[in-house]
């Protein structure tokens, strides 16, 4: 059988990207924001710093999940932005 690639939507830049290549922030039941496991609604960003801050100042990722997110997501999505970024500076 064929496996298609399943294409989600940015909240900041409104994209079409496959899933795999988005970061993912789920509002759980249980534990409140988390990132990447869990089930619940889900909202994806795409790896790059102007979509992390158009999402920050325009309260994207709060709309999309309906809830409150802490600045500490945040801070934790910058931290994995940067270390891709500095990954794909090494790979080259």
């Amino acid at each position: 059988m064929n496996k298609s690639t399943v294409l989600r939507r940015c909240v900041a830049c409104r994209k079409l990207l496959d899933r795999q290549q988005l970061l993912r922030v789920i509002r759980d039941h249980q534990d409140g924001v988390v990132l990447t496991k869990g089930m619940g609604r889900s909202a994806y960003l795409c790896p790059c710093e102007d979509c992390l801050e158009e999402a920050r100042r325009r309260k994207r990722l709060q709309k999309a999940l309906r809830c409150q997110v802490p600045e500490s997501v945040f801070e934790v999505l910058q931290k994995r932005l940067s270390q891709s970024i500095d990954e794909a500076a090494e790979a080259i």
